[in-house]
């Protein structure tokens, strides 16, 4: 039979979420969770392409249609998201997938196909040499965590714990609460907040595989984190804290708790998701927390009358933008973020 490349329907559903569980290449952003949730919050049209070999997945390729009020149609793989890409087999079955792609740009008129692999599938597209990941192993048992912490990162958990006497509470309940911390931490760091509907819809169809934290100083929620679970992996994502109270080490603590819980659940690695080479804070302090940089190898294809979007936030337009938004009130950028993410994909 060899391979056929086909538009995920529900009589394939299953295949493809077994793929998904057993390919190292796939991701939690491959679930059909993340495409649901996607859908019903932004209304993004899905295009998922699933490779059968001899009647038996081989490969997948979910992406979904952006029409870009800023940017124009493109092809997303996959939007809001720190993985996506190509996860396949081997190399037939990626470039099969691949010109699948192709087709499906000219068929919607998408100008650009972004693809955002952890490692590069393609050997003909050039790497788009922007981002990191940090990924490291945990220890076995929850009291092993605070141990295996760098000294300096070591130290200010204890102190959050000891002297400034933060605690901690994992509860779906609490989702609104980190929104709240996490809109305004977007803010501060003149970027787009995801709406709410996100957020919940992610949780409602993702049972059994999130975590959903507030940490608290003087009983007032001060940090949150929204985390998934993806086979033996813990991804925090959403996360916010109040800056008024970086003296109590929030963030520090925020982290170790989660390594806690997820040590706990005998999980066995924590993954600290992508970062802009170029944004220095970002970078040392998930190296001060004893993660090392790791390239990811996104990739992009642009069709003969497309263009690159030109939405990355290191642009000189957004920088103006950003400083301007870092002044708004939140009753402002909170609703005008939610909005402008359906344009401006992550």
């Amino acid at each position: 039979m060899g391979i056929s490349i086909q538009q995920l329907d529900e009589t394939l559903e299953s295949a493809w979420s077994t793929f998904a569980q057993r390919s190292g290449e796939a991701s939690f952003y491959h679930s059909l969770a993340w495409r649901d949730a996607v859908s019903a919050a932004f209304g993004h049209e899905a295009y998922y392409l699933i490779a059968l070999r001899d009647g038996q997945p081989a490969g997948i390729l979910p992406s979904f249609l952006i029409r870009s009020s800023l940017a124009g149609p493109m092809l997303v793989s996959v939007p809001y998201a720190v993985y996506g890409g190509i996860a396949a087999d081997d190399r037939e079955v990626s470039e099969r997938l691949f010109e699948a792609a192709k087709d499906l740009a000219e068929a919607t008129g998408a100008g650009y196909v972004d693809l955002r692999s952890r490692r590069a599938a393609l050997p003909t597209l050039p790497i788009i040499d922007k981002y990191v990941t940090f990924i490291k192993e945990l220890p076995p048992t929850p009291e092993q965590v605070l141990g295996s912490l760098p000294r300096k990162a070591r130290a200010a958990a204890r102190t959050a714990r000891e002297k400034f006497a933060l605690s901690v509470e994992f509860d779906d309940k609490l989702l609104p609460a980190v929104w709240q911390l996490y809109s305004r931490s977007m803010r501060r760091l003149a970027s787009l907040n995801y709406p709410l509907k996100f957020f919940k819809q992610l949780v409602q169809r993702s049972a059994g595989m999130h975590l959903v934290q507030i940490v608290r100083y003087r009983e007032r929620p001060v940090g949150g984190l929204v985390s998934f679970v993806w086979r033996d992996t813990v991804l925090p994502y959403f996360s916010g804290c109040d800056e008024r109270y970086n003296f109590a080490g929030v963030n520090n603590y925020l982290y170790l708790t989660l390594m806690e819980r997820a040590a706990g659940m005998g999980l066995r690695k924590f993954d600290f998701g992508r970062t802009r080479k170029d944004n220095d804070g970002c970078v040392r302090f998930k190296c001060h927390q004893g993660f090392s940089p790791q390239p990811l190898e996104y990739q992009a294809y642009v069709p003969a009358n497309g263009h690159d979007p030109g939405l990355s936030p290191d642009r000189a337009r957004y920088r103006l933008a950003g400083a301007v938004w870092r002044r708004l009130p939140l009753a402002v950028t909170r609703p005008l973020g939610a909005w402008l993410a359906g344009s401006i994909p992550g």
